[in-house]
């Protein structure tokens, strides 16, 4: 599962520990999931995308997302 936790996270300026405690989970936990070690339960997702006021989907995907280059010109920017 592909998720968008990190740059959430850091656009907000919280730390894992403060999001942890927002969902009330272990600050590891938030670690495995940025990392894409763990995949949370459907109850869990819910609690993050509420944490930052988006939609589950807006958050995680079983796809990975689109760059923002790829978001921005419609193609995938060379490096």
């Amino acid at each position: 599962m592909y998720n968008r936790l990190t740059v959430l996270r850091t656009e907000r300026g919280m730390s894992r520990q403060e999001l942890a405690d927002a969902v009330g989970v272990h600050y590891q936990t938030i670690g495995y999931l940025e990392r894409g070690e763990y995949s949370p339960s459907a109850t869990l997702a819910l609690r993050l995308a509420a944490v930052f006021g988006l939609p589950m989907e807006a958050v995680f995907s079983l796809t990975p997302f689109r760059t923002l280059s790829e978001q921005v010109y419609g193609t995938p920017q060379p490096r």
